[in-house]
């Protein structure tokens, strides 16, 4: 069975998980906690990071763009990008935004104050969340939830009238940030009831019984009537 290296909290992990589960591909994961850098891990990736997945037998593959776009290739029944060249490009641009913009204005800086410091030693950079760089995620998160309410008015799903892989872009980073308990959802509600819809497939079960040691997610986290 193909393996996923993964961590728990990571958009980028969280992305490929859901484009396996949405396609009905069965895969095994495989905890790898990137950090400790660990040579059998450095040459599946030799940049050190998850996701990188296994097939049997088969070479690694590295990084959430390189295996969504290996599966969209390879298994192709289930499709997460339209066929229309401009209804891709402009799923292209909204994963873009979730991955670059995003990640660098609001999960990226959260996740790692949030939740990686824990598990860094002294050295490493571990210790207290700097507040300073959390309060500016979180601003930032309400331009971004603003934007998603907008796309929302006139469409299904954020790409437009079907599931892609747009959506599950940005369901994996905010899913990430609702497990620490970051999303003011009520004061949104077309953003909202996106993620409700999106939250209530079957791919996302999985994601939903992510627990991390020693913290553990919001009450609502796993609730689908939130």
């Amino acid at each position: 069975m193909r393996q996923l290296y993964h961590l728990p909290i990571s958009p980028a992990c969280r992305k490929v998980r859901l484009a396996l589960t949405e396609k009905n591909i069965e895969f095994e994961l495989v905890e790898e906690k990137d950090w400790e850098r660990r040579p059998e891990f450095l040459m599946m990736n030799p940049a050190g990071e998850v996701p990188v997945m296994v097939e049997d037998g088969g070479a690694p593959i590295a990084g959430s763009t390189a295996i969504t776009e290996y599966l969209e290739e390879t298994a192709p029944s289930i499709r997460l990008m339209p066929q229309d060249p401009h209804e891709r490009a402009e799923i292209r641009r909204l994963v873009d935004w979730f991955d670059r913009k995003f990640a660098t204005e609001v999960s990226e800086g959260l996740i790692f104050e949030k939740v990686t410091r824990r598990f860094l030693s002294a050295n490493e950079g571990g210790g207290a969340p700097d507040m300073t760089v959390v309060r500016a995620a979180l601003h930032n998160l309400r331009y971004h939830l603003d934007y998603i309410c907008y796309l929302m008015e006139e469409r299904n799903w954020l790409g437009g009238e079907a599931l892609t892989l747009a959506d599950l872009t940005a369901a994996a980073h905010l899913s990430c940030l609702d497990y620490v308990g970051d999303v003011p959802w009520s004061q949104y509600p077309g953003a909202k009831d996106w993620y409700a819809k999106i939250k209530s497939r079957p791919g996302f079960r999985g994601l939903l019984a992510d627990h991390v040691a020693g913290m553990p997610p919001p009450k609502l986290y796993a609730n689908l009537d939130f």
